[in-house]
């Protein structure tokens, strides 16, 4: 007999991958803390006991964004194309977290793990920048900006669907000749 409200494993971790299900499947505003203590088969005290609200659980999702696009981007190793696919591939494979992420006025911005891990992200993003910048009259926080711009353009105008590529074309093999224009980098 299992007892009601009990939670093996991870919390933090299952409630938020309930609350990043629940936000895809009804959006940022069709969800609440009693939903994913059912979808995390908790009770329903336990999100709020464990995020404090919804803003704790978007704070979370958040941190978690900006950790995982950090680690997409330090998988690059300073190659300025191969980050900004990266980036495009981290928004099209995690768009509830690319959504929240964003939206600063969904999160505790001064949450400690949030801006750690945001300055992680911005870091490697204008570490390769620098590099890429090298050798050019561009400053690499213009570099980077401009990167940064294109690279989360492409990667909303994908999610929203406004992009109608050729069938079995995926999010990064389109956006490589973009990204390779904004470098000047032939084909």
């Amino acid at each position: 007999m299992r007892k009601s409200g009990y939670h093996h494993g991870d919390l933090r971790r299952t409630i938020v991958a309930a609350a990043v299900a629940a936000i895809d499947e009804s959006g940022l505003d069709g969800w609440s803390l009693r939903e994913l203590a059912r979808r995390a088969g908790v009770s329903h005290a336990a999100p709020a006991h464990h995020f404090g609200d919804k803003t704790g659980v978007l704070t979370a999702i958040a941190t978690d964004g900006f950790t995982l696009l950090a680690d997409a981007l330090e998988a690059a190793e300073q190659d300025f194309l191969a980050a900004g696919l990266a980036y495009v591939d981290f928004a099209v494979n995690h768009p509830v977290h690319f959504a929240v992420m964003f939206q600063p006025s969904l999160y505790a911005a001064d949450d400690e793990a949030l801006q750690q891990a945001e300055t992680r992200a911005g870091d490697v993003l204008r570490k390769g920048a620098g590099a890429a910048a090298a050798g050019s009259n561009d400053a690499p926080e213009h570099t980077t900006l401009a990167a940064w711009s294109v690279a989360h353009g492409f990667a909303n105008l994908w999610i929203s669907g406004a992009l109608r590529p050729a069938p079995g074309v995926d999010a990064v093999d389109a956006a490589r000749p973009v990204l390779r224009t904004l470098l000047k980098r032939p084909s």
